[in-house]
């Protein structure tokens, strides 16, 4: 008599492959944690750039607003050479004399100073404010003036310095703010944007 073995069934495609399956999704998960992760960690540096870019589009705007009131003002360029770095209200409180106000007859020399506070104001973001606090302009600004002893026609130079996002290893050559502690203990936050110009007495 032949005994024939029992015959044993087939694992199908699907239970042979199961535990495969499993591990690539949990591949699959891996893979995709690591790229959220990095786009996230993109759109951080993405931020920062985009601020650092703001800061510096607003350092220019400042640089050519009171670059045009002095040429507006060009009796009275002395004026706009101040005795010290400006910035973080170093001007003090609004000038006795609002030469805004249309009544207020200015001399050249009260434009100067009234111009020359207000543009701090805007260099220090006052216009903005939140809770008390000033949220425009640029973070920390520092503005150096420089031009011909006695004001007069020739070359104006301003240097506007502010606090960038991250450190850098090399500092702008430039010397505004340096040394104020406002920029790190090695200034490697310090930005700088320098601008000159020629204006006619």
């Amino acid at each position: 008599m032949v005994v024939i073995p029992p015959v044993r069934p087939m694992k199908s495609g699907i239970e042979s492959n199961a535990g495969f399956s499993l591990m690539e999704n949990l591949i699959a998960l891996v893979v995709l944690s690591v790229g959220l992760l990095t786009i996230a960690g993109l759109q951080g540096v993405a931020k920062r750039a985009t601020f650092d870019a703001l800061q510096r589009t607003t350092a220019a705007l400042l640089e050519h607003d009171i670059f045009e009131r002095m040429r507006t003002n060009s009796t009275a360029l002395n004026g706009y050479l101040p005795v010290a770095d400006i910035g973080g209200g170093s001007l003090g409180p609004t000038p006795a004399v609002d030469c805004k106000i249309a009544a207020n007859q200015c001399s050249p020399g009260q434009v100067a100073s009234f111009d020359l506070w207000e543009w701090e104001q805007a260099l220090d973001g006052a216009a903005e404010q939140r809770a008390g606090s000033k949220t425009g302009g640029l973070i920390d600004p520092t503005a150096c003036f420089t031009g011909p002893v006695g004001g007069g026609q020739g070359v104006y130079t301003i240097a506007i310095a502010w606090r960038g996002v991250t450190e850098l290893p090399n500092p702008p050559p430039d010397t505004c703010g340096t040394g104020s502690g406002k920029y790190g203990a090695s200034d490697g936050y310090r930005r700088v944007m320098v601008m000159n110009t020629f204006i006619t007495g």
